[in-house]
This record gives structure tokens, sequence and C-alpha cells, in this order.
């Protein structure tokens, strides 16, 4: 047996030992109860459960299961406004502006995403720019969402002033996650993607499990690159993508958010107490608008064929953005949802 084969062996077998298997049904359930219990109408109660459910069963815990503690927790500060409702502000064309009313930023972002679907629905293309929202979790539920339906989708958040610019010490950029999704086949391509090479979700779930990261994430207190989560995390000093181009296209995308939803900046939100009053922007395109519609599926095909024809590095699988989903997902409503004990108990403890 290798070392690596004998690793993974034995990493498998702590992890397991320390987890449970959890149905999505059951997850569902308990997720609703507990949202029901603390004060939110059924119909939300119900969406929000599935919002959580789902993250988690397509493989993004940080945004699921693990996330929901920190969401309920803002709920009883009073952080997120459970019984809010987003209104509109101004709008022209196919371009809104609305006001999440610091209601649960899921809820907020799937009206944002179907009412830019009825405005590309109208006019080709439909944009809605949010302010005043909170965490909309897994901003890859909405682009997923939007290309289940058919549509084109493009979509971005800004948040917390917690990645520092190139060259610079301190977190003035946002990470600020951007998604794009397409049609495909029955499933779609999406990209879900945060501006620093590792999300804090992502850190903060590889600490639990005690990993390194793949690649170097950041810098550690002496200003060195490394892989270590848990020293990222501590310094404060996660790399953007790309260098300086992550660092300066995450400054735009905090730019265009904050204009076009007449919300705060990066550096506004950074100023209140907690993560809250964040901007985003949803944009839906009516690809059936498109003079080329019928030879789209074609066309797919044909760029994906390509793609799949790159030459592996060793082992390696070359997928596309969104199939490792795929994969989970089915995996995971068959088997079941591995979670860690001691954060099933915490939430079952709500």
């Amino acid at each position: 047996m290798t070392s690596s084969l004998l690793f993974d062996n034995i990493y498998k077998y702590i992890f397991l030992k320390n987890s449970v298997l959890i149905q999505p049904g059951e997850m569902q359930n308990v997720f609703h109860q507990i949202l029901l219990k603390y004060g939110f109408a059924e119909s939300k109660a119900k969406k929000l459960a599935e919002v959580f459910t789902v993250n988690t069963v397509d493989g993004v815990y940080t945004h699921g299961v693990y996330r929901f503690p920190r969401f309920i927790q803002y709920i009883k500060d009073e952080l997120v406004k459970k019984e809010a409702e987003p209104s509109f502000v101004s709008g022209f064309g196919g371009v809104e502006q609305w006001n999440g009313n610091l209601g649960p930023g899921p809820l907020n972002a799937i009206h944002a995403t179907e009412r830019a679907i009825q405005l590309s629905q109208q006019n080709g293309i439909g944009c809605v720019a949010l302010a005043n929202t909170n965490h909309w979790m897994r901003g890859g539920y909405y682009g997923w969402l939007a290309a289940k339906k058919g549509f084109a989708f493009i979509g971005w958040t800004n948040t917390l002033g917690i990645m520092p610019a190139w060259k610079a010490l301190d977190g003035r950029l946002g990470n600020n996650p951007l998604v794009m999704g397409v049609p495909f086949n029955d499933e779609a391509i999406v990209l879900d993607m945060a501006f620093s090479q590792f999300s804090y979700g992502a850190m903060e779930l590889a600490v639990m499990k005690n990993e390194e990261l793949s690649v170097p994430g950041g810098f550690n207190n002496e200003g060195e690159l490394t892989k270590n989560p848990a020293a990222i995390l501590e310094s404060k000093r996660p790399l953007s993508i790309g260098y300086w181009k992550g660092a300066g296209l995450s400054l735009l995308l905090d730019v265009l958010a904050s204009i076009l939803s007449n919300g705060f900046s990066v550096a506004g939100i950074s100023k209140q107490k907690s993560e809250v009053s964040l901007s985003q922007v949803f944009i839906c395109i009516n690809l059936t608008r498109l003079s080329n519609y019928s030879s789209i599926p074609a066309m797919l095909k044909n760029i994906i064929d390509d793609y799949k024809q790159s030459v592996p590095d060793g082992d390696a699988k070359i997928v596309y953005p969104g199939e490792g989903i795929v994969q989970k997902r089915n995996k995971n409503m068959k088997k079941g949802v591995e979670v860690l004990k001691e954060k099933w108990e915490e939430i079952l403890q709500l």
C-alpha cells in the first residue's frame, strides 16, 4: 500500500468515525422545525430549509449545514430581520434597484433572481441590484436556479473587507463571490468563485478536518505564503486569485455592486458590527431571444467535448464548473450526507 493511499484510509477512518450520515429529507425537516421555532412563517421556513439542505447535498457544507447555526445566531441577534421583505426602489427598462431591508439573504437573493428572470422575459436581459441585504449563503444556488430554467446568469455580492489589496497588509477588499451559469443538457455549467484563492468557509472547513490546502492560499504572520489554513485565518491575509488581477477584479465588482444598487461598498460594510447590509447584482439573459438560440446546444457540446480532450496531469479528471456538483449531489441523495457529529449535535441543540 502506498503512503498516500494509507493516509487516505486513515483520514477516512478518522473522519467517518467522527461523523454521522444524515438523509437529505431528515436534514431539511430538522432545519424546517428549527426555523419555525425561531418565528419564521411556514413558507419562509420551508424555502430556507430547502436552500440550506440543497447547498449541503451539493457538497457546499460551509454554506449549508455548517453555516446554519451562525444564521440562527444572526436571527437571535436581530441582524437578520426574519419578517422583512424586499421592496422596490426604482427602475428603468430591464434594470431595477431593490432594498433587501435586512431580510434573510437567501430569500432576498431568490426574489432578485426570479425578478431578473421576469425582466429578461420582457426585455431580453434583466438586472436586479439589491442593497441592504444579508449573506446569500452559496451564490451558486442562484446560478443553478436561473440556468435550470433556461437562462444565462451573472451575479455577484460584496462582503466585509477580508482580503488585502495586492502588496497590502490589511484587508480592504471583499472576496466578493462571482457566479456565472448557463443551461447545459439537463443540468448546467455553473462557476461559483470567491476572489480569495480559498474562501474563508473552505479554510474553516479545512481546519475542522485538520487538512492542508492544496496550494498556497495566503500568508502567515511572518509574511510567507502557506498552505496552512489556520495560519491564514490568524493573519487575515488570504491570497487573491491571480495575485494583482484578482485584487483588481474584486475592487471593480465592489464598485459596480455599490453603484448599481446604491448600497454599501466593502468599506461601508466593514464599518458595521457584523457582515450585514451587503450589495448584490443579479443579471439574467433570455437566451431564446438570440438569433442562434437553436444552435446553442450543439455549440456547447462542441466546446465541452474539446475541453474534455485536455491532456490530464497524471490521474487527474478534467471537469467543467458544476460537473463535480452534480456528481456529489447524486451520491449524497442516494447515500445520505456525512456531517461531523459535533456540528450536527450543535444544530439539534437549537
